[in-house]
């Protein structure tokens, strides 16, 4: 239990924080699903529709701090790899 002003107004900054971390991180994680099930798929038009929404959604979820600069990047690039390299 926070004693101080200070530490109660921190409880509460962290709290606010707690939601839009889950909420970002959610955000992520469900375009990389949906990604990674259209690349099983493999409709190359769908792929390629969803990719800059996908690619939108990483780089927000990390300028915001919820996921890492590199990891986002890292699996921005593997992605394209995969995209890449699938059959036309």
């Amino acid at each position: 239990m926070p004693n101080t002003k200070s530490a109660i107004r921190k409880v509460k900054k962290v709290k606010k924080q707690t939601i839009l971390n889950k909420f970002w991180k959610r955000r992520y994680k469900l375009s990389v699903k949906k990604m990674e099930e259209l690349l099983k798929r493999g409709d190359k038009k769908e792929i390629l529709t969803f990719y800059p929404k996908f690619q939108s959604e990483l780089t927000k979820a990390s300028k915001k701090g919820s996921i890492k600069k590199k990891s986002a990047s890292r699996k921005i690039s593997r992605i394209s790899n995969k995209i890449k390299n699938l059959k036309k």
